[in-house]
This record gives structure tokens, C-alpha cells and sequence, in this order.
């Protein structure tokens, strides 16, 4: 069992959805990933966190009218465990990164703060207080992995080395490399080269576990969303990335997953 209660610094450690229709997408990525939850109330109103067997995996919140107004589109956002989120998003800033949201506290949960890297990627970073994060992973409905789609492979390995203690080996050679994320000698990622003729700008995509890959790309579908990635294999198992109605991007796998 994926059972979490802590989670080592430089971990991955929680997800959410930031996007124009909470509602939706919960309704979307229940059908999909078997998620229950419903929006709380109080200073964080409509922040939904998902579960799966009661346990929290993600969240999933309405965007704010700031970002509504500067038309950011609706993103995934993971999130990285971390023993200070100041000290973390200082540092990002001395490596050439940039803080996109100065750190905060989360009442009765945590403390967080969300950074760039020097080519734009975001990622959250978390302080555990009461809440350390999902408290299921690499199960089915859960994340099982993330992954840096970015322009600059060496940089970004510089900049996230350095900032978390991340080590990277290389996976696959050719025209597209990519590397496998280590932290404390236990898989935590991915990083792979974008295609120079792709539109998308650097970022990071969450991937979850599925039973049925070929089952869980018919729900996408029949729920709005489109694959853009059709399954391929990998060593592991298999894969397919998609979007959700309201175009957030994501990713799933089925196969071989740590404990």
C-alpha cells in the first residue's frame, strides 16, 4: 500500500487543480480516477480535497478572479515537500529562479509558497504542519509520478539539483532524452527535452495511477476531455496524457509502481 504520513524534503508530496469550473472537474476526474470530495468552506472557500477510501490524494479549487482576469489557464500545480518554505523560495530566487507566490500559511495545514524556474516551470513547495501531504500514493486513483517537460535539460537540472538535491540519470538517448528525478536514492520524477517544434512552454505534469488505461482513456473522453497522447509503452507499463474539459493537462499510468 502507497500509504503516506511524511514525506523527506524534495519529495513530491500533494497536487492541485487550479481552474474554471471546480465543479466540473470534479465531476470529470471522479469518473475518471474514482475521486470523492466537495469544497470546504472559510478562508479557502471551494478548495476541494479529493480522496480515494477516505484518504486525501489532491485538490481541486476554483481560480481566483485574479488570475480569472490575467487569463491563466486552468494547471495542474505540484507540489514539493520542504523544511522551510522561505528559506526554499529564497534560495530559488538566488539560483535565477522567481517566486510566483510569496510564502503563506495554510490554516491547519501547512505553510507554501509557489516558484519558477529560470525557464518558467512552477512548482508548489510545502511545509508540513498538520497535513503532510496525499496520504496515498502509487495506488490507483493516486499520483504516482511527475515530470519536467523543459527547453534547457541542463539547466534545469542545475537549478533543481541545487535547490532540492535532486540527482538525475539519463533514461533514453536521441532526439528525445530523458532523465529519471532521485531524491535521498528513491525515484521522485522525470525530466524530458520538449520537442524545439512544440508550442508548450516548460512545465511540470502530474501523472496518477489507473487500473485500466484503455478503460480510463474512454472516460476521458465520454467526459469532455481529449487524449493528446495516445497510450504508448515504457518499460514500466503504459502511459497516455490528456486534458480535462476545461484543458488542464495531465497525465496517467498503468503498471509497475513503488510500494
Amino acid at each position: 500500500m502507497g500509504q503516506r504520513t511524511a514525506y523527506a524534503p524534495g519529495t513530491f508530496c500533494w497536487a492541485d487543480l487550479s481552474t474554471t469550473d471546480a465543479d466540473a472537474a470534479r465531476a470529470f476526474y471522479g469518473a475518471v480516477l474514482g475521486w470523492e470530495g466537495e469544497p470546504v468552506g472559510g478562508e479557502y472557500g471551494g478548495y476541494a480535497v479529493m480522496t480515494v477510501g477516505g484518504d486525501p490524494v489532491a485538490g481541486i479549487a476554483p481560480q481566483g478572479p485574479e488570475q480569472r482576469a490575467a487569463g491563466v489557464p486552468p494547471a495542474w500545480l505540484s507540489y514539493v515537500a520542504v523544511t522551510s518554505a522561505d528559506d526554499t523560495a529564497a534560495r530559488a530566487a538566488e539560483l535565477g529562479g522567481s517566486v510566483v507566490a510569496p510564502p503563506f500559511d495554510v490554516p491547519g495545514a501547512g505553510r507554501m509558497a509557489v516558484i519558477a524556474d529560470p525557464q518558467g516551470a512552477v512548482v508548489g513547495l510545502w511545509q508540513a504542519g498538520e497535513m503532510a501531504g496525499a496520504r496515498r500514493v502509487n495506488e490507483v486513483g493516486t499520483m504516482t509520478m511527475n515530470q519536467l517537460n523543459t527547453n534547457a535539460p541542463g539547466p534545469a537540472r542545475d537549478f533543481h539539483g541545487a535547490l532540492f538535491g535532486w540527482e538525475f540519470a539519463t533514461v533514453a538517448t536521441g532526439a528525445m532524452p530523458y532523465w529519471s528525478i532521485t531524491n535521498g536514492g528513491s525515484l521522485n520524477g522525470g525530466l524530458m527535452s520538449l520537442d524545439p517544434s512544440a508550442p508548450a512552454p516548460p512545465h511540470w505534469l502530474v501523472y496518477f495511477t489507473v487500473e485500466d488505461l484503455d478503460g480510463a482513456d474512454a472516460l476521458i473522453v465520454d467526459g469532455g476531455g481529449a487524449v493528446v497522447v495516445p497510450p504508448m509503452t515504457v518499460p514500466a507499463g503504459r502511459f497516455l496524457v490528456a486534458h480535462d474539459p476545461q484543458y488542464a493537462f495531465f497525465a496517467l499510468f498503468e503498471g509497475d509502481v513503488d510500494d
